[in-house]
């Protein structure tokens, strides 16, 4: 007699309930499971929100509304940010709030913003910091944060006090190192420095790579006292027992990355509730919180949402968001998990359910997946086969929940093969008849029940029309505060900011120095920056460029069609024609290992030039102070990529007036130069 949920739920039992369904039982007499710390999501690692920064406000406070306001959206119970470091985290860098040992800035960035923004909507948002690199003072001539353990320690604690002093921002969490190795003496240090500058409330949470720190927990009671929570990634619902066995909380504080379509909402339900179910992890953190990053930038689209278009305000608020709902909007920080058995576990012919009960023990949300398999795989781990069945089972109500007469109910079901999405529907009221109701269940449904009264699908205009990214583009840096990062710029390499001189504002790479890596980036030590898109063939791209005199980069370049960016970005290919003050060199590649044809140049550091690049129906022509250096055929490959600006080495270097048109544009503009082979020799490579 029942009837099946997508016409809707529930049937009442009287005392012919379980003669053909299987019951699944909530009931507080067996006390509580572990306590509730949320459902997160993470900007950076690296720059994942780059693209959110300049959205027109209208959109963007709708983008962040959806993500962060309660009873909203994803209505997110913490905030994961990157704690910039200057080098490469996967999407670009972000960065440092000291590139130098000598000084310090706290308006680096979008994090700070984002983390207001966050707080505006949710003032009980938790905040979690985490450095994914550092600034190469900080490991003195090696590769690692941990030669010096205090110094480290108060770079990072600086961030945390520059976050309270500039921003009124509490950070609530701090990890060690993004999957890198972990040094325990400077988890100490860490600690002791948070304590002595007064963030005693500051929480360590270790280490963001797998279990491994469990077993000095247990080995070493300082240690242990120090670490709130262990932090793994990936960890594929699964906790270690040496881990189980510390009594800490155990997080997956780091998790999904996975292309938010239908399958990534599976896998995001699916993990949501077999982190606790299988793992007892009681925070789940989603990489990323919003994908807000070039496609072709590596994981495009691996976020709760997407919103990559800020010259045209469009964005998608995908599955994810109304999958994060069914927990987020009904269970909150300090809440806690009924015990395995009595309100956690396995459904009898697949899926899972939790219970989760407030601190008063008035308020019980209970969240049933039924994810299938292959609609819910994540990019990691691989993930062991197992079945799910449409089934019905018998909801049972006991102890204080007893007296329960009804819930509300918030249906998804995903749809597949044509089917269409049902995503986050209130439902009637389930029924409950001497504590216990009937649901039939499909496939690949999540069904909150909830004796709370709130709960909204939130929902805004249809945002503006898809756009490609505009031609003609010209930034000259004038509108920008100074420390801002360039809009649309995704820096790949090195950290670029708005700075001024004699009222001119213009970009300036800051690195000066080789950082502590992420990922290595091929020990290539040049800076690049991306702008545009990968589907670009044909471009005009030239810029303003100087290289101060003091600690000056030894050259500077314009490039098209390049093709790579993320930790693979050092590998690039494209049409670079870098500029240094003796030469031009032409090359196929940002290594410089193949070069196409060379040339004099002759100029100072510390003035200012222009560098054009003009790539055009299978010529190249590329440009020096409006006078033509040279012409050539263009190689065969790449045959389309971002536009770029950037620098040979680490160094500083400053920007300005960028131009991108279209190849007919361009056209016109070097037709207006001179030739210029009197002037510069130049030789060509075969």
């Amino acid at each position: 007699m029942a009837m099946h949920f997508t016409t809707l739920v529930a049937v009442v039992c009287a005392t012919v309930c379980g003669a053909y369904s299987q019951s699944i039982v909530f009931d507080d007499a067996p006390g509580m499971g572990r306590q509730f710390d949320g459902i997160g999501g993470l900007s950076g690692g690296g720059a994942t929100s780059k693209l959110l920064v300049n959205y027109p406000q209208e959109q963007r406070d709708q983008i962040l509304d959806y993500l962060f306001k309660p009873n909203f959206g994803a209505s997110l119970h913490i905030l994961k940010v990157e704690i910039g470091g200057d080098v490469q985290s996967t999407d670009g860098t972000e960065a440092s709030h000291m590139h130098n040992s000598w000084e310090e800035n706290y308006q680096r960035g979008y994090e700070w913003w984002l983390m207001k923004e966050a707080k505006k909507r949710n003032p009980n948002i938790k905040l979690y910091g985490l450095p994914w690199g550092f600034p190469g003072w900080i490991g003195q001539g090696t590769r690692s944060p941990y030669v010096n353990v205090s110094m480290t320690a108060d770079y990072i604690v600086r961030w945390i006090n520059g976050a309270k002093v500039y921003h009124n921002l509490t950070i609530d969490y701090v990890g060690i190192w993004n999957e890198r190795p972990y040094d325990i003496s400077y988890i100490k240090a860490l600690r002791a420095t948070l304590d002595a500058r007064g963030f005693q409330n500051t929480l360590v949470i270790a280490a963001d790579e797998k279990w491994e720190i469990a077993t000095d927990i247990q080995a070493d009671p300082a240690l242990a006292k120090i670490v709130h929570a262990i932090g793994c990634h990936y960890p594929g619902t699964l906790s270690d027992p040496d881990a189980v066995s510390t009594g800490k909380q155990l997080w997956a504080s780091e998790d999904y990355s996975t292309f938010n379509d239908d399958v990534g909402g599976g896998c995001w339900a699916r993990i949501l509730n077999q982190n606790y179910v299988n793992g007892l992890m009681t925070a789940t953190i989603s990489w990323n919180l919003i994908a807000s990053y070039y496609d072709n930038l590596p994981f495009y689209g691996d976020g709760l949402m997407t919103a990559v278009e800020p010259w045209s305000g469009n964005y998608v608020v995908e599955t994810p968001i109304w999958v994060s709902a069914h927990t987020t909007q009904f269970a909150f920080i300090g809440w806690n998990y009924l015990k395995h058995d009595s309100g956690v576990g396995k459904l009898p012919k697949g899926g899972s359910y939790v219970g989760l009960v407030n601190p008063t023990w008035t308020e019980l949300t209970i969240v049933i997946e039924t994810m299938t398999h292959n609609h819910s795989l994540c990019v990691r781990p691989p993930l062991p086969a197992y079945n799910v069945e449409p089934q019905v089972v018998t909801v049972s109500l006991a102890g204080k929940f007893s007296s329960i007469t009804e819930m509300n109910v918030w249906y998804s079901k995903l749809g597949f093969d044509g089917a269409k999405d049902i995503l986050f529907e209130k439902k009637d009221p389930i029924k409950f008849v001497n504590g216990k109701a009937q649901l039939s269940l499909g496939l690949d449904e999540v069904i909150t029940l909830t004796t709370m009264t709130t709960g909204q699908k939130g929902v805004y205009p249809e945002p503006p029309p898809s756009q490609p990214f505009p031609l003609p583009y010209t930034e000259d840096f004038e509108s920008y505060s100074l420390y801002e990062e360039p809009f649309n710029l995704a820096q790949q390499s090195g950290a670029y900011e708005i700075l001024s001189t004699n009222n001119n504002k213009f970009a300036r790479q800051m690195t000066i120095m080789e950082p502590v890596f992420w990922c290595k980036f091929g020990g290539v030590s040049k800076t690049v920056n991306v702008i545009g898109s990968t589907d670009w063939t044909d471009i005009y791209v030239a810029v303003d460029f100087q290289l101060p005199v003091i600690n000056g980069s030894l050259g500077a370049f314009v490039a098209a069609r390049v093709d790579e960016g993320g930790c693979e970005a050092f590998a690039a290919h494209g049409i670079f024609l870098f500029a240094f003050p003796d030469r031009y060199i032409v090359t196929n590649d940002l290594a410089r290992t193949k070069t196409l044809k060379e040339g004099s140049l002759a100029f100072e550091a510390g003035e200012w030039h222009r560098l054009g690049l003009l790539v055009q129906d299978g010529n190249v022509q590329g440009s020096f102070d409006n006078k033509i250096l040279f012409n050539m055929t263009v190689p065969a490959l790449p045959v389309s990529g971002f536009a770029a600006i950037g620098t040979d080495t680490f160094g500083l270097a400053d920007f300005d007036n960028l131009q991108l048109t279209g190849p007919s544009e361009g056209r016109k503009i070097m037709s207006k130069h001179l030739h210029s082979k009197s002037l510069y020799f130049e030789k060509e490579h075969h």
